[in-house]
């Protein structure tokens, strides 16, 4: 999502806390107390969040409690100890000069995270290993660990893998909405000339970058990756791997989101998958909006889908290539429908996605992330500072502490652990 796309979010969110007083069922005071008590003795991490390129600075300072769905206020009202913030960078154009812009953006949301700690010291800190997060915690500070996602900011070039792991990065998703050099999108730019199975999952470059993650110790994010590239990643990587943000296929049909075969691919391979509080993705639009977004389709000679919620289509059947323009205005009439407060999943139904992956691969292998800044949100957890009452539900239906604990971070820590001592350096 563009910054103009995020900054109306941000509005669309605002509204969404006045529609949460009057259609989230609150919850009861006792789970609220026990759910408090929970995230002072655990590690409670967020798999993904992101940032706008505005933060950091006036309204959207760190320590401001303000439009941001993260900051440290809120962090610390929702008692959330860690994240995985991404140095997230949309996907341009796959040229010499498109790759240098990304790497300037990316340039940009790392100097915006790691200031954070240096401005204000007391309250968090850079985390480049499992141990410092659990350091920092106990310290009563907020871990920050980066990751990045979209991986096309290396252009062809696998030293810069070298390079960002050599600045702290510790998560690394390959794409985003669209193809790049390393591997093919869950979601190709078809409207902007990008070829399903482009790569036939990974590049030659992709592949070789699993390698070279593995050795530097850096954990591979699978979230976003088309179905081939994600079975050549597994079938390649000596390390488990984490899909930082993605959720069950089976409740939304959608190659976003993981089937049932790949979600236990991911169990065998030890790895862990974190449930995306991405309304979009937790549960279907009703056919009201369905019928919103084949109206906006029609109106710029996009081919029309049933059930589906992705900007882009799903097969090159009928599909014309827009101009970039046009794209981005087509783009944003289409997230004002999908990213509509009237039409935003509950915290219920992102928890029965959780329930969905516990029963399917088992609690080991799950947990927790938000999507924050970047579209997620449901009605119940609109901010950091309302992720209590994920716990909370958690609790009403039945999970013990200790299973919050590896939900909440201590799954991701221990893939994190393994990627770490399986790393040549």
């Amino acid at each position: 999502m563009h910054s103009s796309l995020i900054r109306k979010s941000r509005v669309g969110l605002a509204v969404a806390l006045l529609v949460a007083t009057t259609s989230f069922a609150a919850p009861s005071a006792d789970n609220l107390q026990k759910a408090a008590a929970i995230h002072k003795q655990i590690v409670t991490f967020d798999n993904h969040l992101d940032i706008p390129f505005e933060f950091g600075a006036g309204a959207l300072d760190a320590a401001n409690n303000g439009e941001s769905q993260f900051d440290l206020p809120k962090v610390e009202q929702g008692i959330l100890k860690g994240a995985a913030i991404a140095i997230f960078v949309p996907q341009g154009a796959r040229t010499a000069e498109g790759v240098q812009q990304a790497r300037a953006k990316a340039e940009q949301k790392y100097e915006i995270l790691t200031s954070i700690a240096k401005k204000y010291p007391d309250r968090a800190e850079i985390a480049y290993t499992p141990a410092d997060v659990r350091r920092i915690e106990k310290s009563g500070k907020f871990a920050i660990v980066l990751s990045i996602l979209n991986g096309s900011l290396i252009g062809n070039d696998l030293s810069q893998i070298n390079a960002w792991q050599a600045k702290g990065v510790r998560l690394f998703g390959f794409t985003h909405n669209g193809n790049n050099d390393l591997a093919d999108s869950s979601r190709p730019h078809l409207l902007l000339g990008d070829k399903l199975d482009e790569h036939k999952g990974l590049s030659e470059l992709g592949k070789k970058a699993v390698a070279r993650l593995n050795e530097l110790g850096v954990v591979i994010d699978v979230s976003q990756l088309s179905g081939n590239a994600l079975a050549q990643v597994l079938s390649l990587t000596k390390a488990p791997v984490v899909a930082s943000h993605s959720n069950a296929r089976a409740i939304i049909d959608h190659p976003r989101n993981l089937s049932d075969e790949q979600l236990l691919a991911i169990k065998k391979n030890g790895g862990v998958v974190a449930v995306n509080a991405y309304s979009t993705w937790v549960r279907p639009l009703p056919a009201e909006a369905q019928r919103k977004l084949n109206e906006i389709r029609a109106k710029y000679g996009v081919p029309q889908e049933a059930n589906i919620a992705g900007v882009q289509p799903l097969t090159e059947k009928g599909v014309k290539v827009l101009s970039r323009e046009t794209f981005a205005k087509y783009s944003e009439e289409f997230h004002d429908v999908t990213g509509s407060a009237e039409y935003r999943a509950s915290l219920e139904e992102y928890v029965n996605q959780i329930d969905y992956v516990v029963k399917k691969i088992g609690i080991d292998h799950v947990g927790i992330s938000s999507d924050f800044n970047h579209g997620g949100g449901v009605t119940g957890w609109n901010n950091e500072g309302e992720s209590l009452n994920v716990t909370a539900e958690l609790l009403r239906r039945g999970y013990s502490q200790e299973q919050i604990a590896k939900l909440w971070g201590g799954n991701f820590l221990r893939v994190w652990e393994k990627v770490q001592s399986l790393a040549k350096s």
